[in-house]
């Protein structure tokens, strides 16, 4: 059976060269069998006057230029760079629990939800919390914010340009995407005081669009490089936690309490031909999917006020179910890009079985694996890798960089995606031609993907956030750890 699958594959994607190759073939016999002489009188015989060599060329020129001015422009991810938070402010299990001890010490059920979630959460004994929230009780103040934010944007934004070269004048766009801490002036404006970038920057701010504006963030730089030659554009993806850790006892409330950590990310994008050559990743595609128009959707993940006036980030029971129908809508739009001919093929024919002959066959699920090398899925918990993984039938090495990034930093929101390709090149996986396929879901509720194929074999970074522990990956994650 899988000897008959590969050949069924091969046919059909090959099915032009196949066809082709004994047609070429054939017109080679019978070019030898006419032999020089034949062909050129053949030639002779063709009478070509000046007026039509004239037309011809022109409209070859014509459409050449059409083609070439409305073919977009390719945009280069030249580098990122991933913060790494300090040692100081690690949270192990014990410390985690034993804080919430003394922060709920009125609601021992609370304490034992939370020590059940983290048990079975996948999230490892070293990522970290900011300092404000190892304070008892936890002290959330705009200042902390502001400081938990300079750190983590201030140290990504150091690190790509020390790695990448670029100068701060030679920024074109900023892009600057955090979910839950919006203040005034913005993040971006504080990115371009502290950098001193150029009066004409074009800058953006995005939030309050969850863990996959990211990627948003990524299809706002593309649609701004199409418009703007020439030019650079860094992306900055976040979440401030301190201002948004819930001091309550809504169950529904404390689950972002054991999985949200500190992380972030600052991407160089560029349209620049010079950059083709050092740049780690060309964008092919970006597909976006918003099911905000259904209510369900739209308050499974919910800013809102406790019964007691705590305000926290309510997640619904419904969250998996509605995540994936997020991705069906997505897939379903980004298969016909991506997918080889015998996968489309196989779908289609299964989709027109069910309607006209039994709609109870089983539906087709096409094999992504055939379209991708690597996958990054938002390590937004165990449960959306496990279903992800059920779902596109994914082998564990597949989701090897998911599991392994929320086990090391945690649900870092929109950067997490960043850390999970960091994991890749650091264990010297990925390869000139590689495709990797970037998986995101946000409040709204949104599924975006983003498609990158790999420009340049990558050596093994000897700096970056898995510098110092990637060698001790992969690791064994139980299903349950006993506190």
């Amino acid at each position: 059976m899988p000897l008959l699958k590969l050949g069924y594959q091969y046919l059909v994607n090959h099915i032009l060269t196949l066809t082709l190759v004994p047609v070429m073939a054939a017109v080679a016999v019978e070019l030898l069998r006419l032999g020089p002489g034949e062909i050129v009188n053949l030639w002779n015989s063709l009478h070509f006057d000046l007026v039509q060599i004239l037309c011809s060329s022109f409209f070859i020129v014509l459409v050449a230029t059409v083609y070439f001015m409305s073919k977009p422009r390719s945009i280069y991810l030249v580098d990122y760079a991933c913060y790494k938070p300090s040692v100081t402010c690690r949270v192990p299990f014990a410390t985690f629990m034993e804080h919430s001890r003394l922060n709920l010490s009125n609601n021992p059920k609370s304490v034992e939800f939370q020590m059940r979630i983290l048990e079975r959460s996948g999230l490892g004994e070293e990522t970290c919390l900011p300092p404000s929230i190892h304070y008892i009780p936890p002290t959330p103040t705009m200042e902390a914010a502001r400081g938990e934010a300079e750190l983590v944007i201030f140290s990504a934004m150091d690190s790509l340009f020390k790695k990448t070269g670029l100068k701060p004048k030679d920024v074109d766009i900023l892009i600057v995407n955090c979910s839950l801490f919006s203040p005034t002036p913005s993040l971006s404006a504080m990115v371009i005081n502290k950098y001193k970038l150029r009066s004409n920057v074009k800058s953006f701010n995005l939030s309050g669009m969850g863990c996959s504006a990211g990627l948003i963030s990524i299809d706002l730089a593309r649609d701004l490089l199409q418009l703007h030659p020439n030019c650079n554009a860094v992306v900055v993806s976040t979440e401030i936690i301190t201002p948004n850790y819930y001091k309550g006892k809504e169950r529904a409330m404390l689950l972002p309490n054991c999985l949200f950590r500190m992380g972030g990310a600052a991407i160089l994008l560029s349209n620049r031909r010079s950059e083709k050559w050092r740049a780690k990743y060309r964008l092919v595609h970006v597909v976006r999917t918003h099911k905000g128009a259904d209510d369900k959707a739209y308050r499974c993940v919910f800013e809102e006020e406790d019964k007691e006036g705590n305000v926290g980030i309510s997640l619904s029971k419904d969250l998996m179910a509605i995540a994936g129908e997020a991705l069906k809508s997505n897939i379903t739009t980004i298969g016909p890009l991506v997918l080889p001919a015998s996968e489309q093929l196989l779908f289609l024919v299964t989709l027109i079985g069910r309607k006209i002959f039994n709609p109870k066959w089983k539906p087709y699920i096409p094999d992504f694996k055939q379209a991708f090398e690597h996958f990054c899925i938002h390590a937004g918990g165990r449960a959306v890798i496990d279903e992800l993984q059920k779902n596109l039938q994914l082998s564990a090495e597949h989701v090897e960089a998911s599991r392994m990034a929320l086990h090391r930093f945690g649900n870092t929101s929109s950067s997490s995606l960043w850390y999970e390709m960091s994991y890749i090149e650091s264990k010297g996986r990925m390869k000139r031609g590689d495709r990797v396929w970037q998986i995101a879901f946000g409040s709204g509720f949104k599924c975006n993907s983003a498609v990158w194929k790999c420009n340049r074999t990558i050596k093994t970074p000897t700096d970056g956030p898995w510098a110092d522990c990637i060698d001790s990956y992969p690791v064994h994650i139980p299903e349950v750890v006993k506190l």
